[in-house]
Parts: C-alpha cells; structure tokens; sequence
C-alpha cells in the first residue's frame, strides 16, 4: 500500500536496467518473464520492481493469480520510459555513427501515407546526396508525428497540414489526393464521382485515432451538422481495404495507395468531388539550434513544394 508524499526529483534514482525491466514486465506481463529476456535473477527482478514503484509512491502494477497488469499510473510512465529507451538508443547510434566516422544518424517521422507514396525514393535520394547519414525511419500517424518531434524522439516530422497546432518550423513537402473506395455491389460503386453528402450516410472503415484522414472526417461531419458513422478503426490502410473487400464499410485513402491495394479488383476506387480531398503535407523539425548538421541537410534534401 502506498500513501500519498511529495516526491521530489532528487529522490529518483534508476538505471536503464530497471526502466528496460519495467517495460519488460509491462509486455510480458510477468516479473520472472521479463527478468529471463533481460538476464536478471527473478528475486532481484522483483526488488527492483517494488523500489521503482516506492520511488514514486504509487502502484504501477497490479498483482493477478497469474501474472501482473499496469495500473493507469503504470500506462503512464510506460509512455516516458519508452521515449527514455528510445533516447538512450538515439544516443548510441550517434556515437557509433561518429566513432565509424559517419556524420550521424537523423530520426524522420512520417505518416503512414508518406511513407507509403514518397519516403523511399526520397530516402534513396537522401543518402545518394549524403552516404555518410543513416535515416532511422519511423512511421506513425500525423499526430503521432508531431508528438515524436515535440518531445525529441524525432530530429525530423512530416504529417497532413491540416493538423496543424505546432510551434516547431515548418515547410512544405508534397501532396495527394483521397478516393473512395467501395466494395463491389454498393450503393455508390456505379458512382462516376462522390461528393462528402454521398458519403456521410455509409458505415465508413476509419484510421486509428489521431490519423488527419479520421480526424478531417470528423471536423467536417461537425461543420456539416451531420453524423459519422465510423464504429471500426484500423491501424492501416492494408487493413482498410480488408474491411471494404469484405463488404464491412467504405474507406478513405490516397489515389496511388488505392490503385496499389485494389490492383486485384478487391474494391472500387471513386474519386471524390471538393477540395478538401486534395492533401497537403508539411516537414517539421526541431527548433535550428538543437538541429544538427545532418539533420538539416536531411531537410534540404526532402523535396518542398512551392508555398501557395
């Protein structure tokens, strides 16, 4: 049982071995789990456990017959002891980098649509440009992006313009366009075009939370006063056209993802009326002062569409 205390920083005190551990624990759902993976004898395992959780004077763990679960309190820290590893990696591959005479290592962000349309031949131009850089791709949704580069996991982000609401730099990077797609047999499948009013009133195969397609949906359903139906969320855009196919909804996605997915007839992709269907995509990065060199030349080198 823990009672509530003002903790202080200068009474926290723990190694990467115990924040490896928690983490372990938390995706194992087990102490003795974790301390085999990360080589640590079960009862020393367990102390630690209980010296990190009286550290902060709560229960970051609750105990099962069979196992252990997080606590609210427990998915929180989760989250900052992963940005934790995640920095402590970032450092190693810095120094290994400079130690094998490289000139560093730049972490980009990128929304799945991104990467999936324009990352590969821009990192392949990237590195054509500057060999002695090594770009540690990480694919997120937009929001996700702009978390990762505000709190530092990323040097570099790239997201949907619309979501908007940071103070980092900005620049433009490229565009797309959204189509429908339907499954065979819909209402709308003999459609030449669709407009949002066609849409609204379907069961639509929506991105996980924080995705700009989700997120755009949403605001103009609101603007519209009309209701979205949107009551399964996907991770993917591979997921998204599963759904379609199956007949379990309609999905939005870009034009050149649609005709990749939909290549064996799985659905029909309809183009879709409005401007709003015309995406653009932003670069973000850290302020200049905590860039290094090599992550700005990676910026220079990403392509960036005249401003409108």
């Amino acid at each position: 049982m823990f009672t509530h205390s003002d903790i202080s920083l200068d009474r926290i005190h723990f190694d990467l071995t115990t924040l490896r551990l928690f983490e372990a624990t938390a995706e194992l759902g087990a102490v003795t789990k974790a301390a085999e993976r990360i080589f640590l004898a079960p009862a020393a395992a367990s102390r630690r456990i209980q010296e990190f959780e009286a550290q902060f004077g709560i229960a970051l763990f609750e105990r099962l017959p069979h196992g252990m679960a997080l606590t609210d309190a427990g998915r929180a820290l989760l989250a900052h002891v992963r940005s934790m590893l995640h920095a402590v990696a970032r450092m190693q591959d810095d120094a290994t980098a400079f130690r094998q005479g490289n000139m560093g290592v730049v972490r980009v962000a990128a929304c799945t649509s991104v990467v999936l349309q324009f990352m590969a031949p821009d990192i392949r131009r990237c590195q054509g440009l500057h060999p002695g850089i090594k770009i540690d791709l990480l694919e997120l949704n937009s929001q996700g992006v702009v978390e990762a580069v505000t709190r530092g996991v990323a040097d570099i982000g790239i997201y949907e313009s619309t979501l908007g609401g940071t103070l980092l730099p900005t620049l433009p990077y490229r565009q797309d366009r959204l189509v429908l797609a339907v499954p065979h047999g819909h209402p709308l499948a003999g459609r030449a075009s669709v407009t949002l009013e066609d849409l609204l009133p379907h069961e639509v195969i929506g991105l996980s939370e924080g995705a700009a397609i989700s997120l755009t949906l949403g605001r103009l359903a609101a603007q519209a006063n009309r209701v979205l139906h949107m009551r399964i969320l996907v991770r993917s855009f591979h997921s998204m056209a599963a759904m379609v196919a199956e007949q379990m909804g309609i999905g939005l996605m870009p034009e050149a993802v649609a005709t990749l997915l939909a290549g064996d007839g799985k659905f029909l992709s309809i183009p879709i009326e409005g401007e709003w269907a015309t995406r653009r995509f932003v670069i973000c990065h850290q302020p200049p002062h905590a860039m290094s060199s090599s992550g700005m030349a990676v910026v220079q080198a990403l392509p960036q569409s005249p401003r409108s």
